[in-house]
């Protein structure tokens, strides 16, 4: 009958695109499975230097914290979309690991109130280290160089290291930027007394336009957000107790994310 009769050639070609599309998606589902563990791992060497982080020198540890949770607080007001805050999120817990560098180490950790020229300059090349440290995981986390590299450029391009300005600095490094300037002027450090949030806000505010994205200095001086850096500069961060973090990932399942591990708590709802 019309339209029932099959050429030999159809009918031997037909299996045979069955069998190529089978073993096409198993070819798929393998590969699908080797990335999902590629991530797995990926994710656990950020675990892995987290807990160096800690291990090296509880201070930054519990800095890297402080930044962390002052970051997403501001990303979260300033209404950025979840991927870009988690990726937010790593840069702030990573932006010092360069500082854990043999030759920055007993500078950092000081305790002379004093830093000579010399050492100021040493201490600068922290960006270029970390993201060093860093570029080899740049295939699963392609902002988290870029920006640990980045947190030190100011707006009006009188940064370093390469003097980017404006936008051209990516905004995961400008939220750290003004984060990781938060905490430092509200915790001690060796040249300098730990001083108050209004202090740290106003600090913030003089450099808007200059040092800081002025949109997001902005928001640092609202009322919602200010309450919320000073509970967080009054917490105690400490590593997670278990080794193992949080939640087991079972097979298959979507890879893990250092950022979780880090929290002891819920996060706050957008100021």
């Amino acid at each position: 009958m019309p339209g029932l009769d099959l050429a030999p050639r159809d009918v031997v070609r037909r299996p045979i695109l069955l069998a190529l599309g089978a073993g096409i998606g198993a070819l798929l589902v393998r590969e699908r499975r080797g990335v999902r563990h590629s991530e797995r791992l990926a994710a656990a060497a950020l675990e892995t230097l987290l807990n160096a982080i800690d291990a090296n020198d509880a201070s930054t540890g519990a800095h890297v914290r402080r930044v962390a949770a002052y970051s997403m607080t501001l990303a979260r007001a300033a209404r950025l979309d979840d991927a870009t805050i988690r990726s937010i999120e790593r840069v702030a817990l990573f932006h010092d690991i360069g500082k854990i560098h043999e030759a920055l180490f007993d500078i950092v950790h000081d305790h002379d109130d004093t830093v000579t020229p010399d050492e100021r300059r040493l201490i600068a090349t922290h960006p270029k280290r970390g993201a060093e440290v860093l570029q080899p995981l740049s295939f699963f986390y392609p902002d988290l160089a870029a920006g640990v590299l980045a947190h030190h450029e100011r707006w009006d391009g009188s940064g370093y290291p390469h003097c980017l300005s404006g936008v051209q600095i990516p905004i995961q490094a400008r939220v750290v930027a003004i984060a990781d300037t938060f905490d430092a002027i509200t915790h001690r450090r060796r040249y300098r007394r730990a001083q108050s949030v209004e202090e740290a806000a106003r600090v913030i505010a003089e450099g808007s336009g200059t040092q800081f994205d002025p949109s997001l200095a902005a928001i640092v001086r609202r009322p919602r957000v200010l309450a919320q850096f000073q509970r967080i500069a009054r917490r105690t961060w400490q590593p997670s107790a278990s080794p193992e973090g949080g939640r087991r990932h079972r097979s298959g399942a979507k890879a893990p994310d250092v950022t979780f591990r880090w929290r002891d708590g819920p996060q706050t709802s957008p100021p």
